[in-house]
């Protein structure tokens, strides 16, 4: 048996004037503003649609909402192209919006994460647009370097990007300019990096979150905070296929040291409002170690575990990516974060192979110690969509980069951003008043929240017992977890008063099982001493 020790930390939050840990073990509700609610029937979901679904997330059990971007944008990224990060995007709102958002979710007793973007500005920053403009001290705070290559018959000296790095999205990481140099994109070409040897930078960022954390929000989530330092001297890598969504390889323009500076920086700003204020990385980095840098005392409060989201349905493989998550974060004194979806990456229903599997997952995730993220609609069991037509998609990766080893998915994140459905009827299934920006199956409506609410085997009332039950549990949370002897195939943990069970083969596995059934992702509750076939399962203990 493999035991695992968490420190304790405070019972989980219900309100936002909680204990000052409640971050170790809350669960964390992601919104993609422009899919969730639609409130003037433009199709494109927004601010005070958000509010008026708070109630919804309240009920269902999560402690916390994170906000996708909605600072004013040209949209050329879904809003992580920020042109003004101190105000809303008229399409999604107005500033009054965000205030009224804020307050109406801690009245509720949920807290409000906001995005952040600081790796990138949008193209149309007044910064960026000076840059271009010929102004020096703009350009400083961007990345523009000279071109390679010589004069020759067919070209000018500087017609070459100044190295070999590719963008996210595909194809070169540089754009050139009218002038002649060239800019560094590490996503669109829209999307110009900053660069964060330039103090203006760091005290431009550091106005902007007092700017939010003034109108009263608790934390930030950091958009690619393993991305804002590059290696000194922009070094080439040598090969192509270099960077991908949530990715894992070692490159001179992430997980550089350089960022953890920044982070402490940001630490002592959040801890100067007070001990409960957070900040949560999207980090990629190489391995379970190297992320743990990023939740040191002193640094940042959580990172996103994308080792346990690239995890296969094997039993195997989840243990060994829960024990080096676990080891990492704990050796560093902070809790492990979960997830298993986001806007960012195919649905885990459609990734993982089916419902069953999916249902399975989110319980194992649940059960585990820590923090938890669930991104909207996989509550509700929503697949990916993978039949969008070309017209209708709006995700640049779709349009840089459609053949090739990361064509697919990496080219195709509209996707897992397919608006919610809510209800069983209308045009955008209770979305907005009208349609919505990108099409809904008409198989949706019988996975809305009004078809589901009330059906004690659907997965939305899985999950609000299962976050139900979360909350009652005291030993669930930020606590010790352990080990059990278990038939291949088969995971069993040990939580203080529960014993969670995670059957991945594709049959039924006998097993002893202690106590009462608490709750199961299988419709067909067990009569007899088996596990039934892609399944977790929670008994009393």
């Amino acid at each position: 048996m493999t035991q695992h020790a968490v420190d304790s930390a405070p019972a989980p939050a219900g309100c936002p004037s909680a204990p000052r840990d409640w971050w170790r073990d809350a669960v964390i509700y992601q919104v993609y503003v422009r899919s969730f609610a639609d409130s003037d029937g433009d199709g494109v979901g927004d601010l005070p649609g958000v509010r008026e679904r708070l109630p919804y997330l309240a009920g269902l059990g999560v402690d916390a909402v994170w906000l996708t971007p909605f600072y004013a944008s040209p949209q050329a990224d879904g809003g992580y192209d920020v042109s003004d990060y101190r105000a809303v995007d008229p399409r999604l709102g107005q500033l009054a919006d965000a205030e009224a958002l804020v307050r109406e979710a801690h009245r509720l007793g949920l807290r409000v994460i906001l995005d952040i973007v600081p790796n990138h500005t949008s193209d149309q920053h007044p910064w960026f647009r000076a840059a271009l403009a010929g102004d020096e001290a703009a350009r400083a705070r961007y990345h523009f370097r000279d071109g390679r290559g010589e004069r020759g018959e067919r070209g000018e000296r500087g017609e070459l990007p100044p190295n070999d790095w590719e963008s996210v999205f595909g194809g070169p990481a540089w754009t050139r300019t009218a002038g002649g140099q060239w800019y560094l994109h590490l996503f669109a070409p829209e999307q110009p990096d900053l660069d964060w040897e330039n103090p203006e930078v760091h005290a431009e960022f550091d106005s902007v979150l007092r700017f939010w954390l003034d109108l009263g929000v608790d934390g930030f989530r950091i958009d690619v905070a393993h991305g804002m330092v590059k290696a000194a001297g922009l070094p080439d890598i040598g090969h192509g296929e270099q960077a991908r969504m949530v990715g894992a390889q070692e490159l001179p323009f992430f997980d550089q040291d350089g960022v953890h500076e920044i982070h402490r920086s940001w630490r002592r700003l959040l801890e100067s409002y007070g001990p409960d204020r957070i900040g949560v990385a999207e980090a990629w980095a190489p391995n379970a170690a190297r992320l743990a840098l990023y939740v040191r005392a002193d640094e940042l409060h959580q990172a996103f575990n994308f080792q346990f989201l690239r995890a296969g349905w094997d039993a195997g493989e989840l243990r060994e990516v829960i024990d080096e998550s676990m080891e990492a974060t704990t050796s560093v004194g902070a809790p492990t974060t979960w997830v298993l979806s986001n806007h960012d990456v195919v649905r885990h229903r459609t990734r993982l192979g089916s419902l069953s599997r999916a249902r399975a997952a989110a319980l194992l995730m649940l059960a585990l110690p820590g923090s938890v993220y669930l991104y909207q609609g996989e509550e509700l069991g929503l697949p990916e969509v993978g039949e969008l037509p070309d017209a209708v998609r709006q995700d640049p990766a779709f349009f840089r980069r459609t053949t090739g080893e990361n064509a697919g998915q990496e080219g195709l994140r509209d996707g897992c951003r397919v608006p919610l459905p809510w209800e069983t009827r209308g045009p955008s299934y209770g979305f907005g008043p009208a349609g919505s920006w990108l099409p809904q199956p008409a198989a949706w409506r019988d996975l809305s929240v009004q078809a589901q609410t009330g059906d004690p085997l659907s997965t939305l009332e899985m999950y609000r017992s299962a976050l139900r039950l979360r909350r009652e549990l005291p030993g669930l949370g930020d606590s010790a977890m352990e080990w059990l002897e278990a038939p291949e195939g088969v995971l069993a943990l040990s939580r203080p008063g529960m014993v969670c069970v995670v059957n991945t083969r594709d049959s039924a596995v006998a097993m002893t099982l202690p106590g009462a059934l608490l709750l199961s992702s299988a419709p067909d509750v067990p009569e007899s001493p088996h596990v039934p076939a892609n399944s977790c399962t929670w008994w009393a203990a």
